[in-house]
């Protein structure tokens, strides 16, 4: 079984990507956890961690990983210091330690707008700072997925997508599958070195990115 990071592992995003991965044949998750109360969420789902923070050395985390999921991020609600430490500084350190790791595959989850901060005035330090990580991670030499959704919701998941590198339209979509969506784009063949938007649609997730990998 390839052993999984995620980092962000506490957040909303990223139980649901650990519960997934539970339960999975092909992949071990290991939560990438910041503080010390953090650990009994993940020893009670039998679930192994790590404790690392994005703002001080990474690298004894990436320690035995095979592949990354890097669902950290400030929300977009804090302020522009704590947004740039997490969304651009923390990944960008966290993509150079996988590197030098040699992980197979860095998984991405980035925002739609990111291509274009300026037009989101509302959002632009975060959207800048999602950007910045992202072109980081392409340069990187590292394969790589780079997942871009629209605005997140709490709802439960659907599992009907639509996926394409540009949507050019605005859209939600559950959290439940953009966990999906990046516990799939783990595979080695899916989405490799590509740059996709997502929102609710109605074609499967499973087909939505077969064809996304074309």
């Amino acid at each position: 079984m390839e052993k999984i990071l995620i980092v962000g592992a506490s957040g909303n995003t990223g139980k649901r990507v650990i519960e997934i991965l539970s339960n999975s044949q092909s992949f071990e998750p290991v939560a990438m956890i910041r503080k010390e109360e953090q650990k009994e969420i993940f020893d009670d789902m039998d679930v192994k961690w790590v404790h690392a923070d994005l703002g001080e050395k990474v690298d004894h985390a990436l320690k035995g990983i095979d592949k990354v999921i890097f669902a950290a991020g400030s929300g977009g609600n804090t302020g522009a210091d704590k947004t740039i430490a997490i969304d651009q500084d923390g990944a960008i350190k966290m993509i150079d330690a996988a590197k030098k790791a040699k992980v197979k595959k860095f998984v991405m989850l980035s925002s739609m707008g990111a291509d274009e901060p300026s037009k989101h005035k509302k959002l632009e330090v975060y959207l800048k700072a999602k950007k910045n990580a992202d072109e980081h991670l392409r340069e990187s030499g590292l394969d790589y997925t780079i997942l871009r959704p629209g605005a997140l919701t709490d709802d439960m998941g659907l599992a009907k997508v639509k996926l394409a590198e540009k949507l050019n339209e605005a859209g939600e979509i559950s959290r439940d599958d953009v966990a999906f969506l990046l516990v799939m784009s783990l595979a080695d063949p899916l989405v490799k070195n590509k740059t996709i938007e997502a929102i609710e649609g109605k074609e499967s997730i499973k087909s939505a990115i077969i064809e996304a990998s074309r």
